[in-house]
């Protein structure tokens, strides 16, 4: 077996190291910073702790994979695992408040005709029938398969089945997620709901096809599960899985670049010093740009690196006070101000919102707090990449908090500030963008890159390459770049 070169130790670039460890390859990572988990970090202070990346764990199935594939020890034993209820909780503008309970649709529908109307509930859930229908279509050359070579024919066909509609006396279907929403959810609320998962990742509804219903489906479909301790344990877990696998890591070790000879790959040079590290073959679990740059793609070579995308700003709360029994472990607050809100993340002038959509994170965990007298809590937005954020940027959004948190004022101990720049630093980022996962449709433009390259033995993981972003996709793109290395080209996909 050959020796492996794993630039970044993120969790698609760690869940490639293990599955090739235990393959019997010989792994080696190299990551700039001092630590694992790329975007999966941890804030502490005061006794407080903070998920400072994804703050939850969509389709865990992914990770159970991993550790069956890996090890002894399955995932549950590594991490505790609590599927969350109410999935999530929503405020919506006009001050409608509904719980949405976990992976049941017939809670979801009753919650909804009972928090909106008779029929909203019904609207909901025929919707998420037809969310199911293009997830069953997309699933697998989305997911679970390496990008195909005819890639074009995802490009152009939307997986979503959307409902005829009727205007000025001609049938048409929808395009886009805002035409799904006004034509067959016909509810300014429910309109909110469906379009916030569009936003998390920073795609704008009017644009963004109709196979972004599958975002929904899946919290849907597979639940919401939260990690005991926060997420950042499960990249502890996956961080010690590569280290039981014997796999190497070298923490604030730079790659320069990605050393070629005849046409082909074969090791990494390091800034350090310009040694050159030799290996059989190299994965890339880094941004397009840099390293990647003008590297390709093998089979799929039309489909352009991605980069751009929305960021994220933070607000981490330390509050005095004891958590409220019964309230949900995540709520939305809808922006007030669609219109403006969607012209400042997406117009010419972009910027924090002046009425941000913002997501309340209230674990339910005495691991992130000093004591059963304090909350930790975590206000997210999600902004333009590279947004630079002001001290009423901060106070517009706890303002909008305040909604969803009463006396957050005088409950507020103190609070740290994470910028998209933040995570430029700790991710090498440009302009600390997020990226979101591959969807259908849109010309391509929501594809991302092969996990092969133009160059033979070098091959790209994470989410900046197939199948893009998000904690099950990063695991993802492991299984498919380890099932490309150890079962050659013509590898299908994982079963």
């Amino acid at each position: 077996m050959g020796r492996i070169a794993v630039i970044g130790a993120g969790m698609g670039a760690m869940a490639t190291a293990a599955r090739l460890a235990v393959a019997g390859h010989r792994v080696v990572v190299f990551e700039r910073t001092e630590t694992y988990g790329g975007a999966v970090r941890r804030f502490e202070r005061d006794g407080f702790a903070f998920d400072t990346g994804p703050g939850l764990l969509p389709v865990p199935a992914v990770y159970r994979d991993l550790f069956v594939k890996t090890g002894k020890r399955p995932l549950e034993e590594c991490v505790e695992l609590v599927q969350v209820d109410p999935a999530a909780g929503h405020v919506f503008a006009d001050g409608t408040r509904v719980s949405l309970p976990n992976a049941s649709r017939a809670g979801v529908v009753t919650a909804l005709d009972e928090a909106l109307g008779d029929g909203a509930g019904a609207r909901w859930g025929d919707f998420l029938v037809r969310a199911r229908e293009a997830w069953d279509r997309a699933r697998r050359p989305l997911l679970e398969e390496p990008l195909w070579p005819n890639w074009p024919v995802l490009a152009e066909r939307d997986p979503y089945p959307s409902v005829p509609h009727k205007k000025l006396l001609r049938t048409r279907r929808a395009g886009t997620l805002a035409e799904v929403a006004a034509w067959e959810l016909r509810d300014a609320r429910l309109t909110a709901l469906l379009e916030s998962h569009a936003l998390a990742y920073g795609l704008d509804p009017r644009s963004t096809p109709a196979s972004a219903a599958v975002l929904p489906y899946m919290d849907h479909a597979f639940g919401t599960w939260y990690v005991r301790g926060g997420v950042r344990e499960l990249a502890r877990a996956v961080y010690e899985r590569c280290l039981e696998r014997r796999v190497e890591f070298r923490f604030g070790t730079r790659v320069e670049r990605i050393v070629e000879k005849d046409g082909r790959a074969v090791g990494v040079e390091l800034s350090a010093d310009g040694t050159f590290e030799e290996a059989d073959l190299v994965v890339a679990g880094v941004p397009p740009e840099g390293l990647l740059a003008g590297a390709g793609l093998r089979g799929a070579g039309e489909v352009p690196a991605r980069s751009g995308g929305a960021g994220r700003l933070t607000v981490l709360l330390a509050l005095r006070g004891p958590r409220p029994a019964g309230v949900a472990h995540r709520t939305v607050v809808h922006s007030v101000d669609r219109d403006g809100e969607l012209e400042r993340l997406f117009g010419e002038r972009p910027g924090v919102p002046g009425a941000p959509t913002v997501v309340v994170s209230r674990p339910d965990d005495p691991a992130l707090v000093p004591d059963a007298e304090h909350e930790a809590v975590t206000l997210t937005v999600t902004v333009p990449s590279g947004t630079r954020v002001s001290g009423e940027d901060v106070e517009r959004v706890l303002e909008a908090a305040g909604r969803a948190l009463p006396g957050l004022r005088d409950r507020l101990l103190w609070h740290e500030v994470r910028t998209p720049a933040d995570n430029a630093e700790e991710t090498g980022v440009p302009g600390g963008a997020v990226p979101a996962p591959a969807l259908a449709a849109a010309d391509g433009r929501l594809l991302y890159p092969s996990n092969t390259t133009r160059i033979p033995g070098l091959f790209a993981a994470g989410g900046w390459a197939h199948p893009g972003g998000g904690l099950p996709h990063a695991g993802m793109s492991g299984a498919l770049v380890a099932g490309l290395i150890v079962e050659g080209p013509d590898f299908q996909g994982s079963q």
